[in-house]
């Protein structure tokens, strides 16, 4: 087995195990719908095994960046609904990244309403706003009735993404947004039954999977975590212990995959407690998609060891693509234009040439 190797996931038999990365891109200019451009950009990578969109809002209280798409209007179904029919024309398949960003945001995304998160700790650092870069404010804790609803709100992202047409949805707990925060003990002080101990603070991830899994079938659901990540000020005193009992418990959903982000040289420059790839696939025995900084030749060694059945390739697929058939032909790479990621236009967006 290699990246040329097909794959099946769910119900779902892929050409390729070359993923293409969830990417925030903020061209959502208009109501955070997704558009035209977008369904360009998406159409044009439909050579991936499986794209995985961008980070998806679930909610407005879930926003946290600007002119980044949401999945919670009817008028954003209809635009994401432009974008799964260009991807299925060109014969790919995508799954939608659901997200609600919990701190990682700011009272002026919510009309003065501060952000919110498993416990009032404020992150470190600034964030974006369409004010200019502010210091991040101290969050509101939720109330047990609030997590209930947070639920709901991820249930009905992913009924809007099937209705949109989206062969499935990935649940971003990765990357120090409110799943995430709800994992690591150096965010979530709690005391109740989503606090203290690893099963509680993994409890909220677990009724997360649950319900969506029971509303558009566990094949469809994937879930992305990060256990070595240190983005967006995140710590956890043991999280090799943590994150093995995750990826073991998640044995048990018949997931369509789970997708790891390994350690990342700015997490390792941060002083990450590293999490080996290698004991989460002796946890878990469904499909492991790897993620982080990865080549081709170390995506096929990863694949033939058995570290990982596929890897997600982010900034190479955005210069990229052709991508799997650059890989293929050992092609020179396009490099990306890092000034042009988080811009509005088509420029650094679908204007990287093919091959």
């Amino acid at each position: 087995m290699n990246l040329f190797s097909p794959i099946k996931i769910g119900h779902y038999n892929l050409k390729n195990r070359i993923f293409m990365a969830p990417m925030t891109r903020c061209r959502s200019l208009e109501n955070n719908v997704a558009n035209d451009l977008m369904a360009t950009y998406y159409a044009q990578r439909a050579s991936a095994g499986l794209i995985i969109s961008e980070a998806t809002q679930i909610s407005t209280q879930g926003i946290g960046y600007p002119a980044t798409p949401g999945i919670h209007t009817a008028e954003q179904v209809q635009g994401w609904k432009k974008v799964t029919d260009a991807v299925h024309e060109k014969d790919g398949k995508i799954f939608l990244q659901l997200w609600h960003v919990g701190r990682i945001s700011h009272s002026s995304y919510h009309r003065g309403e501060l952000p919110v998160a498993p416990s009032a700790i404020q992150a470190s650092g600034q964030i974006y706003t369409y004010e200019g870069m502010k210091d991040f404010e101290t969050p509101r804790a939720l109330s047990v009735d609030e997590i209930k609803e947070i639920v709901q709100d991820y249930v009905n992202g992913a009924k809007n993404a099937i209705e949109a047409g989206f062969d499935g949805v990935e649940i971003h707990a990765a990357n120090g947004y409110l799943l995430d925060q709800f994992l690591r003990d150096g965010t979530n002080i709690r005391k109740d039954e989503y606090g203290s101990s690893i099963g509680n603070r993994s409890r909220f991830l677990f009724e997360v999977i649950k319900a969506i899994s029971n509303k558009i079938g566990s094949d469809k659901t994937g879930v992305r975590l990060s256990p070595s990540g240190t983005f967006n000020d995140m710590t956890d005193s043991n999280p090799q212990k943590h994150f093995t009992y995750v990826c073991e418990k998640l044995n048990a959903f018949n997931l369509a995959y789970i997708h790891i982000i390994d350690a990342l040289e700015g997490d390792i420059r941060h002083g990450a407690n590293i999490v080996e790839l290698s004991v989460l696939r002796n946890a878990y025995k469904g499909v492991l998609i790897a993620n982080g900084g990865y080549n081709k030749v170390k995506g096929n060694n990863t694949i033939e060891k058995y570290i990982a059945n596929a890897i997600s390739f982010g900034t190479l697929f955005l210069a990229n693509p052709d991508l799997p058939e650059r890989f293929k032909k050992d092609s020179v790479l396009n490099q990306a234009d890092t000034s042009t990621f988080y811009t509005q236009d088509a420029q650094g967006y679908t204007d990287y040439p093919f091959m």
